[in-house]
């Protein structure tokens, strides 16, 4: 199977993105809980026009990087794993297993409590995590296995949009959204005149943001919406499409996330911080993460194939479907953003924080070893066949 030239450089960007997040993660970590915390803390806090630095970046910058998931899950609706029927339903069916059991999981362990709301918190995969950890194991790793974990992932992320917009919108202000939903009906005509110039698109996903912003829905759906928008074409390298996507993968990678979490990662770890691991919220997302990410991919997958609704590639095994499942369980920039969205409470906030880096770490490592392991055994296997 040939990998696109797009396709190679997402990869390239989300594994070399992948181990920037890592160190401006532990970077943030450090200084929050170092002699600076209090100017650190406070700089994330610096009010900007009513509103955090924090929620600015949260707000408006991760619209940039929804806009980024729509392109790509456009490109894989059109060209890619998503464009044939058969192909699409193992990421699929695999990603709805993957947001249901830890859900459930979750659900199960906060059922009546304050900390409920945070039922989202394990379901969505990070993509550069799991794609950047999948990518340090080289050549080893089948093409196969790389486009179905970055198509399970793009699916995730569409399912945690979806839950966004449906369970963590507050209060409606129709006649914002429906302001929101002219302009993108404008955009929408601008596509099928085939006006191929992006400026009028980004000026009107400028303002569709905005009153999207006002509306109680929450802003970052912006950026989904105004990628199937903008026009695809035959999703050649002069496609608007395609010329947008290129352009927003390094800046994406390289600069909009690590910033994201160096604002979301500033936890100042209290004497007891250990305990805060047993409460049920704690417990939800780590086991839900950990646990039930893998089980409700790799189920759910193993049902769709022996019922038929889908196939399993040729050069895929089990195990490898198991161990992508693993890596599946890194949730990061998707659960704390609907962290941030679920819980008002600075100390549930920061606990579930602690619960989203240790499960998102356990979970890559884990992945790591169980495919190195595998891969290593396998390609033993066909040299000395």
């Amino acid at each position: 199977m040939i990998l696109t030239k797009l396709y190679k450089e997402f990869l390239e960007s989300e594994k070399t993105g992948g181990l920037i997040l890592v160190l401006a993660t532990v970077f943030s970590l450090l200084v929050a809980n170092s002699s600076w915390q209090t100017e650190y803390v406070n700089f994330w806090n610096i009010d900007l026009s009513g509103h955090s630095l924090t929620h600015w970046i949260n707000d408006g910058l991760m619209t940039i990087f929804f806009l980024l998931i729509g392109l790509e899950l456009e490109r894989e609706i059109y060209l890619g794993e998503l464009s044939n029927l058969k192909n699409a339903s193992l990421p699929i069916i695999g990603a709805l297993g993957g947001m249901l059991v830890p859900a459930m999981i979750f659900f199960l362990f906060n059922f009546g409590t304050a900390t409920q709301a945070g039922t989202g918190i394990p379901m969505a995969t990070d993509i550069a995590f799991s794609i950047g950890i999948l990518s340090l194991l080289g050549n080893r790793v089948p093409n196969s296995l790389k486009i179905f974990l970055t198509a399970l992932a793009v699916i995730d992320d569409l399912g945690a949009i979806i839950v966004i917009a449906i369970f963590y919108t507050t209060s409606i202000i129709f006649v914002n959204l429906l302001i929101a939903g002219v302009i993108m009906g404008v955009l929408f005509v601008l596509n099928r005149l085939k006006i191929h110039n992006l400026v009028p698109y980004l000026i009107g996903g400028i303002a569709m943001w905005y009153f999207m912003l006002h509306s109680g829905v929450h802003a970052t759906i912006t950026g989904v919406l105004l990628a199937f928008v903008i026009p695809f074409g035959d999703g050649g390298e002069k496609s608007p499409s395609f010329i947008l996507q290129h352009f927003l993968h390094k800046p994406v990678g390289f600069v909009l996330l690590p910033i994201f979490a160096l604002a979301n990662t500033d936890i100042m770890l209290g004497s007891n911080w250990q305990g805060g691991l047993a409460e049920t919220n704690s417990l939800g997302i780590i086991v839900g993460l950990v646990l039930g990410k893998p089980l409700g991919i790799w189920l759910f997958s193993f049902i769709g194939v022996g019922l038929g609704f889908c196939a399993l590639p040729a050069d895929l095994k089990w195990k490898n479907i198991l161990g992508a499942a693993i890596l599946g369980g890194i949730g990061f920039t998707m659960s704390i953003f609907i962290t941030l969205l679920a819980f008002e409470n600075k100390e549930i906030v920061n606990s579930s924080k602690i619960a989203i880096l240790l499960a998102s770490f356990i979970a890559g490592l884990a992945g790591f070893i169980f495919l190195n392991l595998t891969l290593k055994k396998e390609s033993r296997k066909r040299n000395n066949g």
